[in-house]
């Protein structure tokens, strides 16, 4: 017997103090039209019906999600350790940037991407991040997850041009989490001989598999890519 379709209880509440979780139930659901969506419930659960692959994606999703704010609650933290000065100039920033995004009303907007899958598309989709003069994007990188702020530059207005580039990255990378694979191969012993040896090869590999892209760290390297990657894997091991 195959099942076509699963029914998962999602708990919210962890987001309840960063997001309205009505406002985060709309973007999840936009992200995953295929799924199905009860009510939301006080206790912040809500059901969702779909496919397995759609909930898998969704779980995964909203686990970077979480990530990404668990990193943000620990750069508080460590603010939180400054001198009183300083922390209160920080205040006034946050607050001053708060209003803007507020009264602006969508002029900023965000988009938090695996690292990797970062690095990949602004490698293969270079387009996705140029933009036009009265829009800037930075991004924030705090391990395995970036986050990219997309804002209007000076007093210009362009909330409408910020939402276009916003979707546009969204909807890019949600087709890549679909086709795209990682792996990490360590470098072990003698590791600068090792990473050097590692990184000839797949210099020479390049030519070969032009859609695998290599990120080399200090202890591994992560390769992105197609089914392909698995092959480049292979080539690189022997």
């Amino acid at each position: 017997q195959v099942f076509v379709s699963v029914t998962s209880v999602l708990n919210l509440s962890v987001f309840k103090h960063q997001f309205v979780l009505e406002d985060l139930i709309q973007e999840v659901k936009k992200n995953n039209t295929a799924l199905s969506f009860g009510p939301l419930q006080p206790n912040g659960h809500v059901s969702v019906q779909g496919s397995f692959p759609e909930i898998k994606f969704l779980r995964d999703f909203l686990l970077l999600k979480a990530k990404s704010l668990s990193e943000r609650d620990k750069r508080e933290e460590s603010k939180s350790h400054q001198s009183p000065k300083r922390r209160l100039q920080q205040r006034r920033l946050a607050t001053e940037t708060s209003n803007f995004v507020r009264d602006a009303d969508g002029e900023k907007q965000e988009v938090v991407l695996d690292t990797d899958m970062y690095h990949y598309m602004k490698h293969f989709y270079p387009g996705l991040f140029q933009v036009n003069d009265g829009v800037v994007i930075s991004d924030i990188t705090d391990g395995d997850v970036t986050t990219i702020c997309i804002q209007s530059a000076g007093s210009r207005s362009n909330a409408g041009e910020v939402l276009r580039v916003k979707e546009k990255i969204e909807n890019q990378s949600l087709k890549l989490h679909n086709t795209l694979h990682k792996e990490r191969i360590y470098f072990k012993e003698h590791i600068r001989d090792k990473k050097q040896k590692y990184l000839c090869v797949c210099k020479s590999l390049n030519y070969r598999y032009p859609f695998v892209l290599v990120i080399p760290y200090d202890t591994h390297m992560d390769v992105i890519g197609n089914t392909e990657i698995f092959e480049f894997i292979r080539e690189v091991s022997r």
